[in-house]
């Protein structure tokens, strides 16, 4: 039977009960979310990496910790424009943009043309994680937000800037103007274990703050195709729509992870919710704050888990391991001495169980390390070194999200990368098309009415030549009055061109 996983956001007007699934690919990379290039800001978030106490479970009450927790998780209440393009009486919902998220732009397709933009509210939870306002949240929360408005337990209400968003783990940072805000401190995921006792705090449905308690039911669940890097924790803590980015603390009342969606059939709890583990959502949050983006490892490999049969074939003892099944020529990994058909067991002295875990363990490799590696190659254990590098990956050409109303230059939304082999092999590139591949466009932007979509490779900007993602993003940062942009376009065997004109949706 299909899996129906329900991300947890609630619109107003009904709850966005998002269905459906998403295949992560096996290549190994990293993301970039961008930022203000001259803007730079340091995060120092409170820890408490102390192993929880099992020898004994609290009697008679929780109260002690959900008074010290709940004064740190808001609500938080988004404000964005989309089109109208279906009868939103006949199909509750569908014209939400996070259907886009799974369904892409096949989600337009066969309505009438004429759309008009429309207000849309969204709802979810954040955690207070610095006293001087950072807030860990959910990507999916903030997306595509024009206002975000956050409200604390006391009452207070603050406008918030989203400081950065990484879609590939759906964690995103929001930042309010306060201090000496009540914190929950951040505990060491890594030492949580299952059947260890959790709650589960946020603003289901929009009703208020709400606690729920239950166990860790599993660690380390992924390929559930959720997100692009999914290390979740698991629980039966009643966790419903509106949830999203709200805390889960173990009885010390220390946050272990972020709630972010259910596995339902019918749209709600159902006892199986899963939470990003605090130690990966600390390490994208500090990267967003400092840098505006993630940065993650690239190994230049395509990978794939261990079969019975492949393991028979390449004369393995076990299913453990990744298997490599492409090299990307002159990547670390070629350089390395890589060859496809190795089993990658070890990675930097972290045993390799799946495919899933060797790319977690080589996004978190910082750009620019040298790490040992251990592979099997017809039978036998092989060492080798290799050097992590970074991918010049997805650049965002310009900020849909702009709150000032400033210029901030022309493809509104669109997010392109390099085209490169593993590029041309994801999206089915003939190896003579040149470009930047469009990964992400905003469906809200002037780029989206246009046509562009995630596959598209843009071959040239205002008549001038784009061969990289970086040539993509300088011909799109200009602050002449013309929001008009020729687009050159390859898609479906052929070149097209397009206009953009965002003369209409500036501000």
């Amino acid at each position: 039977m299909k899996k129906t996983f329900h991300i947890l956001n609630a619109r107003a007007g009904g709850i966005l009960l998002a269905a459906g699934l998403i295949l992560a690919g096996s290549a190994v990379a990293f993301d970039v979310q961008s930022r203000d290039k001259d803007s730079h800001a340091s995060i120092n978030v409170p820890m408490d990496e102390t192993a929880v106490s099992r020898d004994s479970l609290p009697h008679g009450s929780y109260a002690p910790v959900v008074k010290k927790v709940t004064p740190a998780v808001v609500k938080i209440v988004t404000t964005s424009r989309v089109n109208e393009s279906v009868d939103q009486n006949q199909m509750p919902g569908f014209d939400d943009p996070f259907w886009r998220r799974f369904f892409g732009d096949q989600s337009h397709r066969g309505f009438p043309n004429g759309q008009s933009p429309q207000i849309q509210h969204g709802l979810g939870s954040g955690v207070i994680v610095t006293k001087d306002g950072f807030i860990l949240t959910n990507n999916h929360v903030v997306d595509g937000a024009k206002e975000v408005k956050v409200t604390l337990q006391d009452g207070r209400e603050f406008t918030a800037k989203v400081m950065g968003r990484d879609p590939k783990s759906d964690i995103a940072v929001v930042k309010i103007d306060a201090k000496n805000l009540p914190t929950v401190p951040l505990a060491d995921s890594e030492k949580v274990e299952i059947g260890d006792v959790v709650l589960a705090i946020g603003n289901p449905f929009g009703i208020g703050q709400t606690v729920t308690s239950g166990i860790v039911s599993a660690k380390d669940r992924g390929n559930m195709g959720i997100e692009d890097y999914e290390d979740f924790i698991q629980t039966d803590a009643a966790i419903n729509p509106g949830n999203s980015g709200g805390a889960l603390v173990d009885i010390n009342g220390r946050l272990i992870g972020i709630n972010t969606a259910i596995l339902s059939r019918s749209g709600g709890n159902q006892g199986v919710g899963f939470a990003i583990p605090s130690d990966l959502a600390r390490t994208v949050m500090e990267s967003l704050v400092k840098n505006g983006h993630v940065t993650r490892g690239y190994l230049g490999v395509m990978i794939q888990n261990v079969t019975p049969d492949l393991a028979s074939e390449f004369k393995l003892k076990d299913n453990q391991g990744a298997l490599i099944s492409d090299v990307v020529p002159n990547g670390p990994a070629d350089k390395a001495g890589l060859k496809d058909g190795d089993v990658v067991t070890e990675f930097n002295g972290h045993p390799v169980i799946d495919s899933r875990r060797l790319q977690l363990t080589v996004a978190e490799t910082a750009p620019g390390t040298k790490v040992s590696m251990q592979v099997l190659r017809d039978g036998a254990t092989k060492s080798l070194d290799v050097t992590v590098k970074q991918l010049p990956g997805t650049d965002q050409l310009a900020d849909a999200n702009a709150s000032d109303g400033s210029d901030t230059g022309t493809l509104n939304g669109v997010e392109v990368a390099d085209l490169d082999q593993q590029a041309h092999q994801q999206f089915n590139v003939p190896k003579d098309v040149k470009g930047a591949v469009v990964t992400q466009v905003a469906p809200d932007s002037a780029a989206a009415e246009a046509g562009l979509k995630s596959g598209d490779v843009i071959q040239e900007i205002n008549r001038k030549p784009v061969k990289s993602a970086e040539d993509a993003v300088k011909l799109t940062e200009k602050s002449e009055d013309n929001k008009r942009t020729l687009v050159r376009v390859w898609e479906n065997g052929g070149s097209h061109y397009i206009v953009v004109d965002e003369s209409n949706n500036a501000g």
